[in-house]
């Protein structure tokens, strides 16, 4: 088999068989297929596509050109959850310690962030001494006995995934439903869980711009891991505006953990039931949609849910006395008001924006190498179809230097569109896919 006849192929139209996919993935992952080879066969599917079998084959030649995690040791069924990205989307801060009380045990694998704030485990990392850098076996351990670990992303597990989307990134052939699709649902597969719960965000935030664009990429992953006997769930959700009020590390953790106390916003304690609920179906914890709301709600309003935050945190080495009292995590010196320019209401929101504000404050990264700063970020005061007055502060900015919040808050007054026409209210849950 050449390297060269299943370029053509593809470029050809041709549909590619599972030995053509594996033998390009096994070769490029070993160092023997060269990247300008692949890069060609990569801009050959971008324009000619790829059939459900190809994508089929193609995500599990990347689960499969690593580790595969062994989750069997871990009682019960194991329900993954992951979200295709978003402004404030800090919903396993909050969703893992609600959905591990009801019973569904958490192996969850995580990464850090590269973009507008951090991820998962840069978020944990707010907690002093918190650390992901647990062995598999103490990762186990932990699940069987409180019921949740997150452990950060071993480089074994889908290495192909790994070299192939640095090379999509720096040749343009990012943007492709198959491509997008294999390289979520590899590492999915490879994380070992039973079921996958997968939040796929739309709108002017997201990855997925567009409605119908963010529904294809939904069925395409949920073919996939049925395909690959895992039950696959969809739930399409909009990040038109940031979710919640928090963007950023240690503010966001402040969020998660007053909607553990009851105390959340609207639109981000919704997309946690609604996730929360398709999790305790998948693991067989709720017959009913109503029951696992029920479930969820109940674990909020007795305190278990935020205790079992606390046990997880204390379990990985962090300071679970900030779970408590949230002003013992990372706090900035400055923070600062942005007053609304005139009156009316929040008519459009361009949230990805809003993200950006985020990292110029320095709480996201530009590159691998750059530096979190966990205590920055900004508190929304004001969202889409909230009334406001001329001089009341749209947010509170969080940073520690003058410059960087000058620059933020410029950033922030051009992604605000303020009307005096009142918007129509849009659902945060736009659709279930299963």
């Amino acid at each position: 088999m050449r390297m060269y006849d299943i370029i053509m192929k593809k470029r050809n139209g041709g549909e590619l068989s599972k030995e053509a996919i594996d033998f390009f993935i096994e070769g490029y992952t070993k160092g023997e297929i060269p990247d300008y080879q692949v890069s060609a066969l990569m801009m050959a599917i971008y324009f000619q596509k790829m059939t459900k079998a190809e994508t089929h084959a193609l995500t599990m030649a990347m689960a499969h050109s690593g580790d595969m995690l062994d989750l069997s040791a871990i009682k019960g069924i194991k329900v993954d959850k992951h979200s295709t990205g978003g402004v404030g989307d800090k919903i396993s801060l909050a969703l893992t310690p609600m959905v591990a009380t009801c019973g569904i045990p958490v192996a969850k694998m995580s990464g850090r962030g590269l973009g507008h704030t951090g991820g998962t485990i840069d978020k944990l990392e707010s907690f002093p001494g918190f650390s992901t850098s647990i062995s598999t076996d103490q990762f186990i351990e932990n699940v069987n006995r409180i019921g949740i670990a997150i452990m950060g992303q071993t480089a074994d597990l889908a290495p192909a995934d790994k070299k192939l989307y640095a090379l999509r990134d720096v040749t343009a052939t990012v943007d492709n439903m198959s491509l997008i699709a294999s390289s979520i649902m590899s590492k999915k597969l490879a994380a070992g869980a039973d079921a996958i719960v997968l939040d796929v965000k739309t709108g002017s935030g997201a990855f997925m711009k567009k409605e119908e664009d963010a529904l294809a990429l939904a069925h395409e992953m949920v073919d996939i891991g049925n395909a690959a006997g895992r039950r696959t769930i969809a739930v399409i959700s909009d990040m038109d505006q940031p979710l919640g009020r928090a963007v950023g590390n240690a503010l966001e953790v402040k969020e998660a953990i007053a909607t553990l106390q009851g105390q959340g916003p609207e639109d981000f304690v919704e997309l946690c039931l609604t996730l929360g609920s398709q999790m305790l179906l998948a693991g067989g914890k709720a017959q009913t949609t109503e029951e696992a709301r029920q479930k969820l709600e109940a674990v909020i309003a007795d305190g278990s849910a935020l205790k079992k935050l606390a046990s997880f945190v204390e379990a990985q080495g962090g300071d679970s006395a900030a779970v408590y009292d949230p002003e013992l995590l990372p706090k900035a010196t400055i923070i600062q008001p942005v007053p609304a320019p005139q009156s009316g209401f929040v008519q459009q929101i361009a949230c990805d924006e809003i993200g950006i504000c985020s990292l110029l404050l320095g709480g996201g990264r530009e590159t691998k190498e750059s530096e979190i700063d966990l205590s920055v970020g900004l508190i929304l005061e004001k969202k889409v179809g909230d009334p406001v007055e001329k001089g009341e502060p749209l947010a509170f900015l969080h940073g520690n230097d003058s410059r960087k919040l000058e620059a933020a808050e410029k950033r922030f007054l051009a992604a605000y569109r303020i009307s005096e026409e009142k918007p129509e209210k849009r659902s945060g849950i736009i659709k279930h896919i299963i």
